[in-house]
């Protein structure tokens, strides 16, 4: 597999000019894929032209159309679900069934912006002065910049470019290198659906100097950034330098606090889907399992049994339950969390090693059990399929606990008390709290983090306002 022309500039599908090229793995055998041409400086400035006269024909056309056409493009990802998430599989490694979820929903997402966007009020307010019309519009922002993680490669872009292009917006999408092929069959379905030349583009290159070259344009007025913390701290300064809005969906260390009322059954079968889901590659993921005293022993060992049972193997197979990480620097830090973990005083319940012998890039579903608060893998989100078993006695102590890190992604909680539902979900520093059930993420919902996990939300009638701004209009009959 070589992809040639992988870039989208201008409506066109063409090959990227820069001297480097990136080589794309699959994450089950390690082995070489093909390569990706990327976007040099030359690219970069035709997209950001096409994107300016993209952002003026899409502006000007009427909610009502741009709906159409997106309601198009959502019925084309539907249709094309099957081959989108073999792509992704491929690529990212994350089981076939879990890639068919992702790929399914890209449509649900297009199809929520299309709507929402139809209903982007403004609205009217009581003038001081007889005969005078006081109006608020909601205009598109203008041209968007968006970079999107190799997680989540449909998931996570689709966000971007439904809610800019239900906005008005133009958008260049910077796709993830790791994973390029099924961004361009996302990007295909947009096209083929009627979205006009220039209104979307998609490159790929070197991440720090794509960033950097759109960020400082005059044309770019928006930043949208899914990523890690450090690389949104770079992004989110440069923007704010140049006066260019941002959303940040950053990183987390979601805790998943199980009480002494809980159902414990139900939530360790939670616990387990949602920790090893995508070899818990996923920003929102548990990752500190705060259990209270009274259940603790058998939360723990009903949680590494289950866990140790999990099938991992190539995200192709029918039986795997779990896939192999992004690549090898995962399962070195996997690896070091681990023995740092252990050298505090943690202890293995499963997992924990290397698995010899598969190729690629594996790492074992791992419990970690009574992991002191000063381990590394208590403060450094671990990306990765390690959960951490903390005892707590009082709902002041977990509190404290659970918000004592600079992230604010997400947080679960199993409680049948709705007293304590409540109190959890008012104390929780965080932009997302699911409580007995995993209720994020629906394109209905927003998605954001607070403190260092982020700011802005995506997904809602937030995700469509990211892209929107006000407008005052005063008027007066002469």
């Amino acid at each position: 597999m070589t992809l040639n022309t992988p870039l989208l500039i201008d409506g066109e599908w063409r090959a990227g000019r820069h001297a480097q090229r990136a080589t794309v793995r699959d994450p089950a055998t390690g082995e070489a894929l093909g390569e990706l041409g990327l976007a040099d400086e030359r690219d970069m400035e035709l997209a950001l032209a096409a994107a300016r006269r993209g952002f003026e024909v899409w502006r000007k056309t009427s909610a009502y159309d741009r709906a159409k056409v997106l309601g198009r493009a959502a019925d084309l990802l539907r249709e094309r679900t099957d081959t989108i998430a073999a792509l992704i599989t491929r690529e990212q490694g994350k089981p076939l069934a879990e890639a068919r979820l992702e790929a399914a929903s890209a449509g649900d997402h297009v199809d929520w912006y299309a709507e929402e966007g139809r209903r982007a009020y403004g609205r009217l307010i009581p003038p001081r002065q007889r005969g005078a019309r006081q109006v608020v519009l909601r205009e598109p922002v203008g041209p968007v910049a968006a970079f999107s993680p190799w997680n989540f490669p449909v998931g996570q872009l689709v966000r971007k470019i439904a809610g800019a292009l239900a906005a008005g917006c133009s958008i260049i999408a910077k796709g993830p290198e790791e994973t390029p092929s099924s961004c361009i069959e996302l990007c295909r379905a947009f096209r083929d659906a009627g979205v006009p030349d220039g209104v979307l583009n998609l490159l790929f290159g070197v991440p720090a100097e794509v960033s950097s070259f759109l960020i400082r344009s005059d044309v770019i007025r928006k930043v949208s950034f899914t990523g890690s913390v450090p690389v949104g701290r770079a992004l989110g300064a440069l923007a704010a330098q140049h006066l260019k809005r941002c959303t940040l969906e950053l990183g987390g260390h979601a805790p998943f606090i199980v009480c002494d009322d809980a159902d414990v059954d139900a939530a360790v079968a939670l616990g387990v889907g949602l920790k090893y889901r995508n070899a818990g590659q996923v920003c929102a993921s548990p990752t500190r399992f705060f259990v209270q005293s009274g259940v603790y022993d058998a939360f723990v060992d009903a949680f590494s049994n289950r866990a140790a049972r999990l099938v991992t193997g190539s995200g192709a197979a029918a039986d795997t339950q779990m896939g192999p990480l992004a690549h090898a620097r995962r399962v070195d830090a996997m690896a070091s969390f681990v023995e740092d973990a252990q050298s505090a005083g943690a202890s293995v319940r499963t997992g924990g090693g290397r698995l010899d012998g598969k190729g690629g890039f594996f790492y074992p579903p791992t419990v970690l059990a009574d992991v002191p608060d000063h381990a590394r893998v208590m403060r450094d989100e671990p990306f990765g399929p390690i959960a951490t078993m903390l005892r707590f006695d009082t709902l002041d102590e977990v509190l404290a606990r659970a918000n004592a890190l600079p992230y604010g992604l997400a947080a679960f909680a199993f409680t049948r008390s709705i007293s304590t539902a409540t109190r959890l979900a008012d104390d929780l520093e965080c932009g997302m709290v699911s409580i007995n059930h995993f209720g994020l993420a629906a394109p209905e919902t927003p998605f954001g983090g607070v403190k260092d996990s982020g700011y802005g939300s995506e997904g809602g009638s937030e995700g469509l306002d990211a892209y929107l701004q006000p407008k005052f209009v005063s008027q007066i009959g002469l």
